[in-house]
């Protein structure tokens, strides 16, 4: 194979998005630009009301900012290339900033799992063994384990890649798999890192979230009252809803992944959570009371 023919010869991809009707993109201009304002907003307010609420400052609360704030970056990593496609009227995406958006959308989506994972731990800890938990999920632990989630999801994806003159990809961002289809090197390499990682992020991990929701049920059944096995299941249900929103799948997973879930997780924590709710409150109530006092 001719060397021209090799990664130095493509300089951009072409996305096809989501339709080639040109008709169709003000429609889908405007209905990505509210979903992600929505979950812009959302989000920080998540992570500002748990920053600035001192009874949220627990294990818990700790990664749910981080959920929102990886949310936020997952997000971001897609749409806002998206939109300025749409608007400018052109599809086409630089080799470098192909590579860059592909591998944080994979970094991100990996942390996403990871966090889903050592959220239902956190439950875990928190109903079945309620006296160890200051112990086990110590602050410095909380913060090992979330830096071990980047250290861990980092290798995902393999940049040494070889690409041939056909760089049409079928999606609205540079997503891997078809990436992969228009390389014209060997990607055997590639394929078992995917199916190592891909392994373990849909196979293994969601097993110890079941694993660890099978031992909360059975705690929840021992206890005694309604009311506790009530406010045990309440502490778990957000958490629930986010887990099957992440891996409720169909033909637009992609747009589930990086856009749908992550407008979505604000309202389920925010709405179904009452110490979420009670610091929401008075963070609206302090800056409404700020607002006031800078108009006196």
């Amino acid at each position: 194979m001719k060397a021209g023919n090799h990664t130095f010869g493509v300089s951009e991809f072409l996305l096809l998005g989501l339709s080639e009707q040109q008709e169709q993109q003000p429609l889908f201009f405007g209905i990505f630009l509210a979903m992600y304002l929505i979950t812009v907003v959302g989000n920080i307010v998540i992570i500002l009301a748990i920053g600035s609420g001192p009874q949220l400052h627990t294990p818990m609360y700790f990664f749910l900012a981080n959920f929102s704030l990886t949310d936020l970056a997952l997000s971001s990593t897609t749409v806002p290339k998206m939109l300025v496609n749409i608007q400018a009227h052109r599809r086409t995406i630089t080799y470098t900033g192909c590579l860059s958006q592909i591998y944080f959308f994979l970094w991100l989506i990996g942390l996403d799992v990871f966090l889903l994972a050592v959220m239902a731990y956190d439950r875990f800890v928190a109903i079945c063994h309620p006296l160890h938990y200051n112990l086990v999920m110590s602050p410095r632990y909380c913060i090992l384990i979330l830096t071990h989630s980047y250290s861990l999801t980092h290798t995902i994806l393999l940049a040494q890649l070889s690409f041939c003159t056909d760089n049409t990809i079928p999606h609205f961002f540079c997503d891997l798999l078809p990436l992969l289809k228009l390389s014209c090197s060997d990607t055997y390499a590639n394929q078992c890192v995917l199916t190592y990682w891909g392994g373990a992020l849909t196979i293994l991990i969601p097993l110890l979230i079941i694993i660890s929701y099978a031992r909360i049920v059975a705690a929840i059944v021992r206890i005694p009252s309604a009311r506790g096995k009530w406010k045990a299941f309440s502490t778990c249900s957000s958490h629930l809803l986010a887990i099957c929103l992440f891996y409720a799948s169909d033909r637009f997973v992609a747009v589930m992944y990086s856009v749908v879930t992550p407008m979505l997780n604000p309202f389920i924590y925010g709405l179904r959570n009452r110490d979420m709710k009670r610091a929401l409150g008075r963070l609206l109530s302090r800056r409404a009371l700020q607002n006031l006092n800078s108009d006196i």
